[in-house]
């Protein structure tokens, strides 16, 4: 049976992009608005309400709707707060204003979680009861698949995993917590280590320099790009290590911008793990590339509405 259509939205600090799914397979071209030409959240929050009006027009059986959003959320009660890059959103019942507008069942989820949803329903997690997936981009994020569900946790803040410390005398953190992995690894902070590298080695860095950038010289065998490779490896494993030894996951499943490096990260990676782990720990885990890059957060969101278009079923709130 073909499921019905619904309405996957991926809320970003530069867009806001909108489709119409069936299972995995987007119906509509994404629609993208943009985030900032709002000023507040009223606005943007009306211009999300006519690209639904207008979907909806064109496929009256629109079922539900599903927002991925790029922050704290708290999934029971709909309610979104201070969300990343994206000015005057505390506090905000979007979940409650788009159902009020719209007369359609709506669920709100973290982005990240929204991932790790649609690659456990669709993707790379496919099948697993236990599964852990990490975002990588301008920060790190993650979402957790425990005992065949989305885990939340207890304030819906579980699987931050970009706040985990692998320094107790590190980095400060924006919350106190020294350390934390995203301060090593997000998009920014990987080029100040590899412009730090090319300095201490005496070498001009290249021009422009970004993660994508910095993975074509590591491919061309620029020795310092594949050393800044093997640093972000180790600070990713030693995160992952702590994660793995206290979920025992069956797969850990890495997305985003930065891990389109490949086997440059993959490789050094695996390597990690495998001299941190326990036999029984590592010798079944699968490593893993996201299935979905742009278009896990609308197949993520659209997949927990669909759980609510369907009549007597209901996705697992754990």
């Amino acid at each position: 049976m073909t499921p019905p259509p619904v309405i996957g939205i991926d809320f970003g600090g530069t867009s806001v992009k909108l489709a119409v799914v069936s299972g995995e397979n987007l119906l509509t071209e994404i629609q993208r608005i943009p985030t900032q030409d709002f000023d507040h959240p009223d606005r943007l929050i009306d211009a999300i309400i006519d690209a639904i009006t207008a979907a909806r027009a064109a496929l009256p059986e629109i079922a539900a709707i599903g927002i991925g959003v790029p922050g704290a959320v708290n999934f029971h009660t709909g309610m979104t707060y201070n969300l990343t890059n994206v000015k005057g959103w505390t506090a905000v019942p979007l979940r409650d204003i788009v159902e009020e507008k719209t007369g359609l069942p709506t669920v709100i989820e973290n982005d990240a979680n929204c991932m790790a949803y649609a690659e456990w329903k669709y993707g790379a997690a496919r099948g697993c009861e236990h599964a852990v997936c990490v975002t990588l981009g301008t920060g790190v994020g993650g979402g957790l698949i425990l005992n065949g569900g989305l885990f939340r946790g207890a304030a819906c803040a579980a699987g931050e995993i970009g706040q985990m410390s692998i320094d107790l005398h590190g980095v400060p953190g924006p919350y106190g917590n020294t350390g934390a992995l995203e301060r090593y690894i997000g998009n920014r902070q990987i080029v100040e280590m590899a412009e730090s590298l090319y300095r201490e080695q005496g070498v001009d860095s290249p021009e422009g320099l970004s993660p994508e950038s910095l993975a074509t010289a590591a491919a061309a065998g620029d020795a310092v790009a594949l050393q800044a490779w093997e640093r972000v490896a180790h600070c990713l494993g030693s995160c992952l290590m702590n994660v793995i030894y206290l979920l025992n996951p069956e797969a850990i499943v890495i997305g985003g911008g930065v891990s389109e490096a490949g086997d440059l990260l993959f490789e050094p990676l695996r390597e990690t793990l495998k001299n941190s782990l326990t036999a029984e720990c590592f010798s079944d885990l699968r490593l893993v590339p996201a299935r979905y890059g742009n278009t896990a957060g609308i197949l993520g969101s659209s997949a927990m509405a669909l759980e609510l278009a369907r009549p007597g079923t209901s996705f697992i709130e754990n």
